[in-house]
């Protein structure tokens, strides 16, 4: 592909909390690198607080867009001046856009890459779920289990709703017809690679299929818990890949 030039550098950046191991930045710079893209750089913006958020655009105008992760995917909302209609439905944003016109647009791309990676391992019988976690992420992953026409329920430590239901509830009542597990919590990150979500995992079949958001590791407890028990099983690297390139296309620099 020819060398791109402008005169004029981009920026695109990660908007999170204790971010030094980062996926988006990784994968852009080798994106930049592969495609000859002299014009544009990526660096991950640490905040402490949300409140600091206005300071990114303020202190680096060439800021062009932003990928969100934890734990500001609601709490930038407010600072927003639209959402796409995907993300005012998810109530959770992944990447913003700074258009022409100076307004910040919000979108979520989570959805789109969660749905493309699990959709090719997706059977008949994967027609019921649970969503371990209720933060951001597990909004879109909800999102994306409505189009595809599977039921869910979410399981937290401090139900809230009748769409909620416990971890006490889960060990002491059984997986029953959900045969598709997906974790959204961030349980056995890095470098706690060695807890997990407290399932009943001795009811996991070769029926099941597990997806973990989590891809560091690459292979987590709750991952290799269902290996033993013959479930297939996924982790969040192709989502990751799916929603950055959905970035992206949505920063259309």
């Amino acid at each position: 592909m020819a060398k791109r030039h402008d005169q004029f550098m981009n920026k695109l950046g990660l908007l999170g909390k204790q971010i030094s191991y980062s996926f988006s930045n990784t994968y852009f710079k080798k994106k930049f690198e592969d495609l000859n893209i002299t014009n544009t750089t990526y660096q991950n913006f640490d905040l402490d607080n949300i409140s600091e958020f206005p300071l990114i655009f303020k202190n680096n105008p060439e800021v062009k867009g932003l990928n969100v992760t934890i734990p500001y995917k609601e709490q930038v909302i407010p600072f927003l001046d639209e959402l796409d209609e995907q993300a005012k439905e998810i109530g959770a944003v992944n990447t913003i856009k700074l258009t022409k016109d100076g307004k910040l647009i919000g979108s979520n791309t989570d959805y789109y890459g969660f749905k493309k990676s699990i959709e090719p391992y997706l059977k008949p019988h994967h027609d019921h779920a649970l969503i371990l976690g209720t933060g951001g992420a597990s909004k879109a992953i909800a999102f994306a289990l409505k189009h595809l026409n599977i039921k869910f329920k979410y399981v937290s430590r401090s139900p809230k709703n009748d769409k909620t239901i416990s971890y006490n509830t889960l060990m002491s009542e059984g997986l029953g017809e959900n045969k598709l597990i997906i974790n959204c919590s961030p349980v056995g990150t890095f470098p706690n690679v060695d807890d997990c979500p407290n399932i009943p995992y001795s009811d996991i079949t070769e029926d099941h299929l597990l997806f973990d958001l989590i891809y560091n590791p690459e292979e987590t407890t709750f991952l290799r818990k269902g290996k033993a028990q013959k479930a297939t099983i996924l982790n969040g690297y192709n989502m990751l890949v799916n929603q950055a390139e959905k970035s992206w296309e949505i920063w259309d620099l």
